[in-house]
């Protein structure tokens, strides 16, 4: 059984007549903000992997009313920084964050409101790390996508790996994924195939000898993973890409 951590950062709950619930929406935003900031930063793959969890768990264990969502999202950012060994300065954060909000706007001065600013992301970070109880390091499914691509690359015929992007499609629908709390809900492994099982199934590329195989590909490669579970991630990821299409 999936271990399933309830609160604001997890499924891209739905409120009435299906549209995503007032908190999906708000944690949506934000994710796309630590990502897009990530990026400018120079951040890897991995810390903003990160930076995305630690916020998705701090309003697990939180009240999203309680707290300024894009100051937890400053403030992960610079601990996942940390937390992943890739530090990152306060004022470049600080700075990417203003012109994100403000495209045409100069950099902050280095006034009151800087400094008054900087302190906050430090006090909101010591925050963080006491509401999550120091937990803020996390098995992120990466590692284990990139073993299962060249596994199954190493299966599949050489034509039908080069003429179709999957490996370029799962990495997407893995990125994509920490939009929402996937990541605390579900296990790394999980994850890994479940990206990899849309992929394949988005551009019908099939493994070959399943049919004739003991037990299905995505099952070599985790014995405890089942069927519903990968249904389950997969109908998570499409809510995700359809918030998308409904949050400007």
């Amino acid at each position: 059984m999936e271990s399933l951590e309830g609160g604001g950062g997890g499924s891209a709950a739905r409120g009435p007549e299906g549209q995503p619930a007032p908190e999906a929406r708000v944690h949506f935003r934000v994710a796309r903000f630590i990502m897009e900031a990530g990026v400018k930063l120079g951040m890897r793959s991995i810390p903003i992997a990160t930076a995305c969890t630690i916020y998705h768990k701090f309003f697990c264990e939180t009240n999203l009313d309680a707290y300024d969502p894009y100051l937890i999202a400053m403030s992960s950012i610079y601990l996942a920084g940390k937390v992943e060994e890739q530090h990152l300065r306060t004022r470049d954060i600080i700075n990417v964050s203003n012109r994100y909000f403000n495209p045409s706007g100069e950099p902050l001065e280095l006034d009151s409101r800087f400094w008054e600013l900087r302190d906050s992301i430090v006090q909101c970070e010591l925050l963080m790390l006491r509401v999550l109880r120091f937990q803020v390091s996390f098995q992120h499914p990466h590692k284990y996508l990139l073993h299962y691509l060249v596994s199954l690359k190493n299966w599949l015929n050489r034509h039908s790996w080069q003429r179709t992007p999957v490996a370029v499609t799962a990495w997407a629908l893995l990125r994509d994924s920490y939009h929402g709390g996937l990541c605390l809900r579900f296990q790394a492994q999980h994850i890994a195939v479940a990206v990899l099982y849309l992929a394949l199934q988005v551009y019908g590329v099939e493994v070959p000898a399943e049919v004739e195989a003991e037990k299905p590909w995505w099952q070599v490669f985790s014995d405890d993973l089942t069927k519903p579970i990968i249904d389950n991630i997969v109908s998570d990821l499409i809510q995700i890409y359809t918030m998308d299409t409904e949050i400007p």
